[in-house]
This record gives C-alpha cells, sequence and structure tokens, in this order.
C-alpha cells in the first residue's frame, strides 16, 4: 500500500484509498425541507458509527421554510453545521440556541430531546450539514446536552497553498476542534482547497472515515470524487487529498462501535425492544423523564 511523509517531522504513514463512494439523494424531511442524503441510504444505510448525513442547501423558502417542528430523538446524537443562513433550535425545557453561518451545534439526544429546528430568515441561502452519529449502549440513557459553537468558535487556520480548515472536533495538524467529550473521538473538519493545491492529513487508524465534496472535484488515490459524493476510506493513517478545481469537502472520522444498531426514525437503540420502550416513553411522556 501506498505510504507518505506528511512532513519531516513525522513517521511514513499508510494511506487510506478510497473503499466505496456513495452520491447524495434528493429527499425531504421535517415539514417538507428539501434535502440530500447521503448516509441513511439503501445505497449507504450506516457507516458506524454514523447513521446519517444530509446536506440541505437552496436559495428558495420553499424548499426550507416550514423547517422541522417539534420532534423527538433519543439514542444517538445530531450534528448541525451551518454553511450560509440561520436556524433556531428550541427544546421541551425552553433552552433556545440560534445556528448562525459559520456555526454548529453538537446535541448528544441521550435518553431523549424533544426539540425543534427552525429556519430564521424568508429568503436567501440556506446550506448546511445534519449529521447523525450513534451512542453506544452504555450511554443511551445519558442525560441530554449541548455544545453550541459560534461561527468564531471554531478553529481556522489557512496554510501556505490557501488551504483553509476550520475544525469543530478532533485534531487537525495540530490544530483542536473545540467540540469535546465525545465517546467516539470524533474528527471533523472542513477544508477549502484552491485549485491544484494538495493537502495530507492524518486519520486515526482503526478509526471509520468519510470525505464528502459539497463543492468541486478532489482527487484521492487513483479515484476522483465530485460536487455531492462522499467516499468511505479504507483503513490507514492519513489521506492524502488533492483539488483539481476550487474545491470544498468534510472530512469526518470516529471510533467505531461495534454493537446493534436498531433504527426506528427519531429513535436508535439496539434491541427491537428498546425502540418499542422509546415508543411508549414518549406515547406516555416519558422520554425526556
Amino acid at each position: 500500500m501506498a505510504t507518505c511523509t506528511l512532513n519531516t517531522q513525522e513517521p511514513y504513514m499508510t494511506l487510506r484509498t478510497l473503499e466505496r463512494r456513495a452520491r447524495a439523494m434528493p429527499t425531504s424531511d421535517g415539514a417538507g425541507v428539501r434535502l440530500n442524503r447521503v448516509i441513511g441510504t439503501p445505497n449507504l444505510r450506516n457507516l458506524d458509527p454514523f447513521l446519517m448525513l444530509d446536506e440541505f442547501k437552496s436559495d428558495s423558502a420553499d424548499d426550507y421554510i416550514a423547517g422541522f417542528p417539534s420532534h423527538p430523538h433519543r439514542g444517538f446524537e445530531t450534528v448541525t453545521y451551518m454553511l450560509a443562513g440561520r436556524m433556531e433550535h428550541r427544546d421541551h425545557l425552553d433552552n433556545v440556541g440560534l445556528l448562525q453561518s459559520g456555526g454548529a451545534q453538537w446535541m448528544t439526544a441521550g435518553r431523549g430531546i424533544i426539540h425543534s429546528e427552525m429556519p430564521q430568515q424568508e429568503e436567501g441561502l440556506m446550506w448546511g450539514f445534519q449529521l447523525w452519529i450513534n451512542l453506544p449502549a452504555a450511554e443511551k440513557m445519558c442525560p441530554a446536552r449541548y455544545q453550541d459553537l459560534l461561527p468564531e468558535d471554531i478553529r481556522e487556520v489557512t496554510d501556505d497553498q490557501g488551504i483553509l480548515r476550520r475544525v469543530i472536533a478532533g485534531d487537525s495538524l495540530g490544530t483542536t476542534g473545540p467540540v469535546s467529550g465525545i465517546g467516539v473521538d470524533p474528527l471533523m473538519v472542513d477544508i477549502r482547497m484552491p485549485a491544484d493545491s494538495s493537502l495530507t492529513h492524518p486519520v486515526k487508524a482503526g478509526h471509520r472515515a468519510f470525505v464528502y465534496v459539497y463543492r468541486g472535484h478532489i482527487q484521492l488515490g487513483d479515484g476522483t470524487l465530485g460536487t455531492g459524493e462522499l467516499g468511505v476510506l479504507r483503513d490507514g493513517d492519513a489521506v492524502a487529498l488533492r483539488a483539481q478545481e476550487d474545491s470544498a469537502l468534510m472530512l469526518l472520522a470516529a471510533r467505531p462501535i461495534g454493537e446493534p444498531i436498531v433504527q426506528y426514525g427519531p429513535f436508535v437503540m439496539n434491541s427491537e425492544e428498546e425502540i418499542e420502550q422509546a415508543l411508549r416513553d414518549y406515547r406516555d411522556n416519558r422520554l425526556t423523564a
């Protein structure tokens, strides 16, 4: 397998290559929000511990204005990252947060949360991502919590090629993201690359990893990913990326959990019995108790 050197201080690393690719599929969710789903489709049901990845992008209010009215979650985490637009989060305890362009929210639903996510604009571009990440059985019934990140909370680094990295979670070439206390040890980096620039980025061996290209074309080993394509990566210590044009991508990785996944809509547990209990708890107003 090919190897490379990150710099003169780093040991040789095994480059990750493309294992498979998946293209985003148009769908709708919430009260009719149009989006493209990449993980959570028949082509890519899940990628342990990642359960779902959606990209929503439209400058037509009809595609997003109805938002995501009040709905429950149990047993996993949701990550929302905004590239453009404004989205208000409100939960059953009247906690309120405003997601803005460049900001993010990492929500651990745990035992249960009932919340809404509603656009706070009537026109203009709404663009962002929502990612669902599984929780191990030992943490599925933990209390809900939030990590709300303002745009200025997310660490940015630009190198001498003009490559911009916005680090949300994990370590990116010495820059550490603000998200902490997540058991699966995630890496989440928004990487924006000028044409003909290249980057070799460490990824922990044994962690499940993928890249999602949201603008342009990225060469990865002997394959190329275009806009709206996700590339699942084989194991290794690093990934080498080259932009064929002005491009942008999300790089994500996390430790696999290796437990059964039983999902029913917004509930993700380890058995059918636990799903039935979640449905009973929601019906009886005990989901969050």
